[in-house]
């Protein structure tokens, strides 16, 4: 991967001056290099040191970490708890924050003490409905969506008050993001709702698992179009299919994932024993295409609890190495413009 830095083109230094949050993703994204976050899937454990072992291979090969908002609707350790351990072992982490377990007074506290904690990186989501999870019978909340969890969060750093309009004594700093599916329909309507969520404050988007390069091909042109590619930074989500078998089951069960049949064929054209190295082929073959669209900043990828098949995939993308040096569980990073 060529090291050299880029030249100071005019957009990259108007976007180096809009830095407000101090994150390392943002100034990554804003200085244009190619970003690469990752999800650490939190354990089903209350021992910190689950975590940190997950974390420190995501944190050799990636910008930032997500730490998942009990995704799928399946209770796990909490975001704001992942991302207490990240911090204070000095990683990068992105919040993801869902509407759906919390009404806007629990979100907008867990907001203050996320920054308070160090945390500079929030996705906001509106969040899977409870049937989808293993609890049902779950009460949802939905007092907020995503894009106006966008706006919330945006008034408390933007204007220093809360919703009610009572003033923040410090205001948080965040970057924030939000979340894209190209891959459903509408799809003429997807490019319109990411507009949606640019306006109300999202800086930087990720997308669900992509699966289908022609079709995101299609939204980007739509993005372009709308001239939204300039204004948040597109990082493509993802990831690895262990076999056939796995592929047909996420897209029956998973919400918003798109397999295409001629994937799963492939899958099929080799033996189960090669299977999972072919979905690892895949996975890095997409990366590889999706890097030349223009208007994409980056990738997200997301292989359940297999933290360390991520950074092999990283590695033979071509993504590697990053510009800053990990060590055992904290960064220490060149100077900003290296």
């Amino acid at each position: 991967m060529d090291q050299r830095p880029e030249p100071q083109s005019p957009v990259r230094a108007q976007r180096l001056a809009g830095m407000r949050s101090g994150s390392r993703l943002e100034r990554v994204l804003r200085s244009g290099r190619f970003a690469v976050t990752a999800e650490l899937n939190p354990p089903d454990s209350a021992d910190p040191q689950a975590v940190y072992e997950r974390a420190l291979v995501l944190a050799e090969v990636c910008d930032a970490i997500n730490a998942t908002d009990a995704s799928g609707a399946n209770v796990h350790m909490s975001s704001v708890g992942v991302c207490a351990l990240l911090t204070r072992a000095g990683y990068e982490p992105v919040m993801q924050v869902s509407c759906r377990d919390r009404n806007r007074i629990a979100i907008q506290g867990d907001l203050l003490g996320a920054a308070a904690m160090g945390v500079r990186n929030v996705l906001c989501l509106t969040g899977d409905g409870v049937q989808a999870g293993d609890q049902p019978g779950a009460k949802p909340v939905f007092d907020l969506d995503s894009i106006t969890l966008l706006r919330t969060a945006s008034i408390l750093r933007d204007q220093s008050r809360f919703l009610s309009g009572r003033v923040l004594e410090t205001a948080p700093r965040f970057f924030l993001g939000g979340a894209s599916n190209p891959f459903v329909p509408p799809y003429d309507f997807r490019p319109l709702r990411l507009a949606k969520k640019v306006q109300a404050g999202a800086e930087f988007i990720q997308t669900q698992y992509c699966f289908d390069v022609g079709r995101f091909k299609q939204f980007m042109s739509t993005i372009r179009e709308l001239g939204l590619h300039k204004q948040a930074f597109i990082l493509v989500g993802v990831g690895p299919l262990r076999s056939a078998k796995a592929a047909e089951w996420m897209r029956t069960h998973v919400p918003g994932v798109m397999i295409p049949d001629e994937m799963i064929r492939r899958l099929q054209g080799v033996s189960p024993a090669e299977q999972k190295r072919e979905g690892k082929r895949i996975c890095v073959e997409i990366i590889q295409q999706v890097r030349e669209i223009e208007g994409v900043s980056g990738v997200h990828v997301m292989a359940y609890r297999q933290e360390e098949l991520v950074a092999e995939i990283i590695q033979e993308a071509g993504l590697l190495p990053r510009r800053w040096q990990s060590r055992t569980r904290t960064f220490s990073e060149r100077s900003e413009d290296d």
